[in-house]
């Protein structure tokens, strides 16, 4: 095992495994939960998050993710996102049939984007290291919550509609996300 491990309690019911961007492993656990079961469980796990953590390092090697990204890189992605992704919102708001209000770029550590109960929307800068067609991808996501505020088949149904591929670039930012975003995470 060459990694640490660190548990956080809170009041779930059920134990969780998670791998971090930057390669670090949470265990979540409920309060109450002994040690020794919480150990036993992480034992179990250990074979899939050895494989996850190779998988995020390879992807980050693949990919040339692993080089950290300095503030004027962050910067200009910022500024490429700003003239890029108002357009690609500008485009797909008719096709979902919304509205939108403000449209702020962020360098967000874990997420691709949000959509606020006003309309707002947040875009991650780190999108302009991903293909356009995941940065449509988020974009359809992030309107369809402009009619559904949630993850229900009504929602998905939405998304696939105005964008059939969607399933394909999520599963493409599900798969070097984590490797993108670990470039911004400070060591």
């Amino acid at each position: 095992m060459n990694y640490n491990i660190e548990i956080i309690r809170s009041k779930r019911r059920t134990l969780g495994i998670e791998i971090k961007p930057d390669g670090r492993v949470i265990a979540r656990a409920p309060m109450r939960m002994k040690q020794s079961e919480i150990d036993k469980f992480i034992g179990e796990k250990s074979a899939w998050i050895e494989k996850h953590l190779q998988k995020l390092k390879a992807t980050q090697e693949q990919h040339g993710f692993a080089e950290k990204l300095t503030n004027e890189d962050i910067q200009d992605l910022a500024d490429k996102a700003l003239a890029y992704i108002p357009q690609r919102v500008e485009y797909y708001a008719p096709l979902v049939g919304v509205d939108y209000g403000k449209i702020t770029i962020r360098n967000q550590k874990t997420r691709w984007g949000s959509c606020s109960s006003k309309g707002n929307l947040n875009f991650n800068c780190l999108l302009m290291l991903t293909p356009p067609e995941v940065i449509d991808s988020v974009v359809v996501h992030e309107l369809c919550h402009r009619k559904e505020m949630n993850h229900s088949k009504k929602f998905y149904s939405e998304v696939f509609r105005v964008y059939p591929e969607y399933k394909k670039w999520n599963k493409w930012l599900k798969d070097n996300g984590n490797a993108i975003m670990a470039r911004m995470l400070v060591d």
